[in-house]
């Protein structure tokens, strides 16, 4: 027990760990992104007449949903390229992100979608409005009002899922932060100070949401 703590070499090191949150926010974005196209085709999909197609979407958010995400970073870094596609760890990381975020945002937006009452939708056409102004007041902004918690919620939860994307050498927080430890051999100082910065990280995004949320959601959703 004669572990002397020194917090001078995360001092030193703070440059770095900064410029690793800046590359966990950035792959946190760049994942989302393509979850929320992922989810908006999602929802048009799994609500086609196509029985094929609704199948395809199902099984797409059962498979992504009930395996680990590592299974799944992994496989499109190691596995892939036996097939001839081999992906660099960025693009390995962001698509990982977007694929395991664009299953849940899927099954989040049609919830919103499917929470606006066909008497909502009917009754805007009753008082005249043409089919884009019943989309975009009736059925879009209610939908995004009551799906914008979830859709943070699971920001957030990407973002912090990005530290595993440390495992196929991404540039991001936990890969710079394992760096520094094997070079100094200062396990605790340098996880402590790691830890502090992915809670900063949380807190200044839920802010940020929670700033958004105030000021271009506070309208009621019925």
């Amino acid at each position: 027990m004669g572990y002397t703590l020194d917090f001078s070499v995360v001092w030193h090191a703070m440059p770095a760990l900064l410029w690793g949150c800046v590359g966990t926010l950035g792959l946190a974005l760049a994942g989302m992104s393509l979850a929320m196209l992922i989810g908006v085709g999602g929802v048009a999909a799994r609500d086609s007449k196509a029985a094929w197609l609704r199948g395809l979407v199902i099984g797409f958010v059962e498979v992504v949903r009930n395996t680990p995400f590592l299974v799944q970073i992994f496989f499109l870094f190691f596995a892939l390229p036996l097939v001839g596609l081999k992906l660099n760890p960025t693009a390995t990381a962001v698509i990982a992100l977007g694929i395991n975020g664009g299953a849940y945002a899927i099954e989040i937006i049609r919830g919103g979608v499917q929470s606006i009452h066909k008497g909502q939708v009917e009754a805007g056409y009753a008082l005249g409005l043409h089919k884009g102004q019943v989309f975009r007041f009736i059925v879009l902004k209610p939908a995004l009002r009551a799906i914008y918690p979830s859709l943070t919620g699971q920001f957030i939860m990407l973002t912090l899922t990005s530290s595993i994307c440390s495992a196929v050498s991404a540039y991001e927080l936990t890969s710079v932060a394992q760096r520094i430890e094997s070079d100094t051999f200062r396990s605790f100082e340098v996880y402590f100070s790691v830890t502090f910065l992915y809670l900063a990280i949380s807190w200044l995004l839920m802010l940020g949401f929670a700033v958004i949320s105030h000021r271009f959601f506070s309208y009621p959703t019925r």
